[in-house]
């Protein structure tokens, strides 16, 4: 299973969380190195290579709008500490090599390396909590970030608040050799995808599953397996990753959220994976869980029974 989310982008943070350091880590080290994020971009360096950088020194990091002292603490490498800030998009032409680009291009186009897209994608995740989080929950009152960025404190009321991550569920529904996708309301023109939606308070996973299904779809499911996950950064999202047995199979489609669905068989979604399908239909790109559920299901992996 595990080698299964390793395929996943996002999913290699391969840096020590250190996570009893975090009360002492200050962004000061003379060794820290910084991702710096400008909401849904990265701002990364031209390196001439195969892959861009989105390491940045202190003092670039100075020179590119981070504060060092406002950085949440990653964890650590072999070099040393690293941490996420937040950082205005470069004016000017100053840094003719640092560019800021959107985080699921940078994905898409496989522009980083797997360990620093999955710094990244954390780095995202944090600065986005703490950007919505400034005031207690609580009490209405401010909050201070501690614990190296993964706690907000209430002076007034003394709640501690921690970084949250909502689970969702996403579920390729399998009959045989046909497999459901779905368009959504708002992806972009012949796009299909597996199914998804969140887990609501009291369900388990296969409940969250079978729910949706049949919510968007309108179709029956047994058996659920889970199949792998991934962290998904916009804004901090967990990707569960499903395969469900279809017991029934005629769709009733929720048009509030689903413009179009219909099951596929191995040999029209290869010509989707290919881009050769005639009515220009095609499936996310290799960097979305969806990918991967959807390509288990080509590879006839034994996720579940015939």
């Amino acid at each position: 299973m595990d080698e299964r989310s390793r395929r996943n982008a996002y999913a290699r943070f391969s840096a020590d969380r250190a996570d009893k350091q975090r009360p002492h880590m200050t962004g000061n080290e003379e060794n820290a190195r910084f991702v710096l994020v400008s909401g849904e971009r990265a701002l990364i360096e031209l390196t001439g290579c195969e892959h861009f950088k989105a390491l940045h020194d202190r003092n670039e990091t100075i020179a590119l709008g981070g504060d060092p002292g406002n950085a949440v603490f990653l964890g650590n490498d072999a070099v040393g500490p690293i941490y996420g800030v937040s950082a205005p998009i470069p004016e000017g032409e100053g840094f003719p090599r640092i560019k800021a680009i959107d985080m699921r291009s940078i994905a898409t186009q496989g522009l980083l390396t797997d360990d620093q897209l999955a710094l990244v994608g954390t780095g995202k995740s944090l600065t986005s909590w703490h950007a919505r989080h400034r005031f207690c929950a609580n009490c209405g009152a401010p909050t201070e970030p501690s614990q190296g960025g993964w706690r907000r404190d209430c002076d007034s009321c003394k709640t501690q608040h921690f970084p949250r991550v909502d689970p969702v569920v996403i579920m390729l529904a399998v009959d045989g050799d046909r497999a459901l996708l779905a368009r959504g309301a708002n992806f972009i023109p012949g796009m299909y995808s597996a199914l998804a939606g969140f887990i609501e308070p009291g369900e388990t996973i296969e409940d969250a599953v079978r729910r949706e299904l049949f919510e968007e779809a309108g179709i029956r499911t047994a058996q659920v397996r889970y199949h792998s996950s991934q962290p998904w950064p916009f804004p901090s999202s967990l990707m569960i990753g499903c395969m469900a047995h279809a017991e029934t199979t005629e769709l009733n489609i929720d048009t509030d959220e689903i413009a179009d669905a219909a099951w596929f068989t191995r040999e029209e979604i290869k010509t989707m994976l290919a881009f050769e399908d005639p009515a220009g239909r095609m499936i996310p790109p290799p960097s979305a869980i969806a990918h991967q559920l959807i390509a288990s299901f080509m590879e006839n992996e034994a996720i579940l029974p015939d």
